[in-house]
């Protein structure tokens, strides 16, 4: 039997005295957080659709949480720059990541050599909202009104056309793909590094069309510029109601088709709970206010309302998702 001795069993219990103290002083840290501004890494540029949504809750959640909120812009490779910065930080909460359904969905489908795992080196905050994309096409360059009409055209000239998106593997490529694969189209996809490139190219005629977030598509097309043939959530979006689903068109291989996303918010692993659920309470309440719910509605958004627990379901069963959707799509990144 091994016996300790006075003078060890004094040192040991001041090592558990000293670790209980640790502890408790990391608690009370972590309960009196924030106490700096907090940095919100953005992985995708300026004025995208991901920004404008970070950007309507940026003051409300400053004023809920008593620091500054700023946003960092770290764009590039699908939002991979942006998350791998945030894998890497100090898990003090406060840098955060302002992440989606791609940075943490597809994106670990598409990527075989991500230096992070979407899953295990992330904290699931709270989600935001789910977000609808919408097919618009620019009637100078195909001249349909229809779903119908845009799939018999594709489909009477393989290859002739092109479409936009926000970058390889980001939620707008995804999104096509899906709906290529389903109906069985050849078109060119040309990924551009951002969503107002991909817009621009849309407008100017480079490309007949993108698969983009209906708040960024409604000003052009409330001014005539875009058509809009059918979103691409399972219901349809408040803000166009009189533009129809895709999973309505009664087309082969559109049955069922729900290509929406969300945007969320990360912490680095590590992070402590009682900061991951101060922040989350904090969403939730901004999340309700008026200004704020219809400013998301209007624009084609609904309202995701989610404990940390069960955003990270959501992020499970998306990863899942997504992976088949690669698959099936035969898209390849890397």
């Amino acid at each position: 039997m091994f016996f300790l001795t006075r003078h060890t069993r004094l040192a040991a219990a001041a090592v558990l005295a000293a670790g209980t103290c640790f502890t408790a002083a990391h608690a009370a840290d972590a309960t009196q957080w924030p106490q700096q501004p907090i940095t919100l890494i953005m992985g995708f540029s300026a004025g995208s659709g991901v920004d404008v949504v970070a950007r309507t809750v940026q003051t409300p959640l400053s004023e809920k949480l008593g620091q500054p909120i700023i946003i960092d812009y770290k764009p590039g490779a699908a939002g991979n720059i942006g998350s791998e910065y945030v894998a890497r930080s100090k898990p003090d909460g406060n840098t955060l990541y302002f992440g989606t359904a791609a940075t943490h969905g597809s994106n670990a489908a598409l990527y075989k050599n991500l230096p992070f795992d979407v899953e295990a080196d992330f904290v699931p905050v709270a989600p935001l909202i789910d977000v609808a994309n919408v097919l618009t096409v620019n009637p100078a360059v195909i001249d349909v009104s229809s779903l119908e009409e845009f799939v018999r055209e594709i489909k009477a000239n393989p290859g002739k056309y092109n479409y936009a998106s926000t970058g390889n593997g980001a939620g707008t490529h995804m999104a096509f793909a899906e709906f290529n694969a389903r109906l069985g189209l050849d078109m060119v996809h040309v990924p551009y590094k951002s969503g107002p490139e991909a817009i621009t190219s849309v407008l100017r005629g480079e490309t007949c069309c993108v698969m983009n977030q209906v708040q960024t598509m409604l000003p052009h097309y409330k001014q005539g510029k875009v058509r809009l043939l059918g979103v691409t959530t399972a219901q349809p979006v408040q803000a166009v109601s009189e533009v129809p689903t895709i999973a309505s068109s009664g087309l082969p291989g559109t049955e069922g088709f729900n290509s929406s996303i969300w945007f969320g918010i990360f912490a680095p692993k590590g992070t402590d709970a009682a900061i991951v659920n101060k922040f989350n309470q904090a969403v939730r309440d901004v999340l309700e206010q008026p200004e704020i719910r219809e400013r998301f509605l209007s624009t084609g958004n609904s309202i995701r309302a989610e404990t940390p627990e069960q955003f990270r379901q959501t992020v499970h069963d998306d990863r899942r998702k997504w992976a088949k959707v690669v698959q099936d799509a035969k898209v390849s990144i890397d």
